[in-house]
């Protein structure tokens, strides 16, 4: 049956003491900031399944009772009986985590490496050998940094702020160049000699130009920290509601501000390197990064089947769509295996085809439809997030 799920919240210092209790319903603002919502079975903050007869089960307990009842024959084989994804609601008011994230052989190479070594859970930079690819999509107006800038622009902001000592010369070859300054600029030892660059180039830091003012802000948010500098590496972003970034392995980025919905494989494995309390991973980031400049590419729903769209990415592990209902319920018909909902406007009912109870759900409530349900249909007005596993792709015949 659908089943009723209760997201676990992840208070962290960058996050909201409104946004996430107003979404849930709950007294605001919060007594901590609450920066996450997640709605997965990651053992670090596990939703709840809510059932009928008033159980309250871990989402793993639950899946591991029957597998492919829950997950799907196919999504239950290919994943080895898990939940491949996390779902997230996300609520930044400051700045978090510099990070990369690496890709699947990086980690899996990380993770035996370490194992190797006999190193405990607190000093592991790779805690699984699973890649961790995301997809962020703005629910409100949401900012971020992302992807490297053409070295000409970099050089430019250099000089404005008078860091015209450290801009590259006009035929550096961009990827080694970038990978040599973050070396020398993120080194521990760095010292007072940056210290003494970061404030010339706070002082001359004009508030009218976009990434100098970001620069201005990070400062304040995270005093001395190298990270302040990445205003003028990387591209500012802002995205407005329904547009998303896909972050690939070896993004270096940063969320900046703004409520989102972000969708990920089920790993822990974040490289971090800056504007953060967290454990800093600075010469394995510079080992697993990608540094050749690049535009983001900013991503938009499109149609995948009356009243609902979905946002197209590589990820093998996840896709995330919105479905609007007003008027005529919305059939989900197609379905690879298991799949959350997450009503973020309105009220609906949500009911199998087949015959079964229903499951009404408002802002902030949240279902899991397994596979076993079938087609169902949505009815009522709202809108929703709908999290699932894509098909697998098609073998070929050498492959079989």
């Amino acid at each position: 049956m659908i089943v009723r799920l209760q997201g676990a919240i992840r208070s962290y210092d960058w996050g909201s003491r409104t946004a996430l209790a107003e979404l849930l319903g709950a007294d605001s603002p919060s007594v901590e900031p609450q920066a996450e919502l997640w709605l997965g079975a990651h053992p670090l903050g596990e939703a709840a399944v809510l059932t009928p007869h008033g159980e309250r089960v871990p989402l793993g307990a639950w899946i591991e009772r029957d597998p492919v009842a829950a997950l799907g024959a196919e999504v239950a084989e290919r994943f080895a009986g898990r939940l491949p994804f996390l779902l997230k609601m996300l609520a930044v008011e400051r700045a978090l985590s510099l990070q990369a994230h690496p890709d699947a052989a990086q980690a899996r190479a990380g993770f035996a490496r370490e194992q190797r070594e006999g190193r405990d859970a607190a000093e592991r930079l790779y805690v699984d050998a699973e890649a961790k690819p995301e997809l962020v999509v703005a629910h409100s107006r949401f900012r971020a940094l992302c992807g490297f800038r053409p070295l000409a622009e970099i050089a430019a902001a250099f000089e404005r702020v008078g860091l015209g000592a450290l801009a590259p010369p006009a035929d550096a070859p961009a990827a080694p160049w970038l990978r040599a300054l973050l070396a020398r600029w993120l080194a521990p030892d760095a010292g007072p000699e940056r210290d003494a660059q970061l404030a010339r180039a706070l002082a001359a830091a004009r508030p009218d130009d976009p990434a100098e003012a970001c620069m201005l802000r990070l400062a304040e948010e995270h005093p001395r920290d190298p990270g302040v500098l990445a205003p003028l590496l990387l591209h500012h972003v802002e995205l407005a509601p329904g547009e998303a970034l896909f972050l690939e392995a070896g993004e270096l980025h940063c969320y900046l501000e703004g409520i989102a919905a972000e969708i990920m494989a089920a790993s822990d494995n974040v490289l971090r390197a800056g504007l953060t309390t967290k454990h800093r991973a600075v010469d394995e980031l510079l080992r697993v990064a990608r540094f050749e400049p690049r535009a983001p590419r900013i991503l938009r729903a499109a149609d995948r089947s009356p009243g609902v769209r979905a946002w197209a990415t590589p990820a093998e592990r996840f896709e995330l769509s919105i479905v609007d209902v007003a008027g005529a319920a919305v059939e989900i018909a197609e379905r690879s295996g298991i799949e959350i909902l997450l009503c973020h406007e309105g009220g609906v009912r949500v009911e199998p085809i087949g015959g079964g109870d229903a499951l009404s759900l408002r802002r902030g409530e949240s279902s899991l439809v397994p596979a076993a349900v079938g087609s169902y249909r949505i009815a009522g007005a709202g809108r929703l997030y709908r999290a699932t596993v894509p098909r697998a792709p098609a073998r070929s015949q050498g492959d079989r």
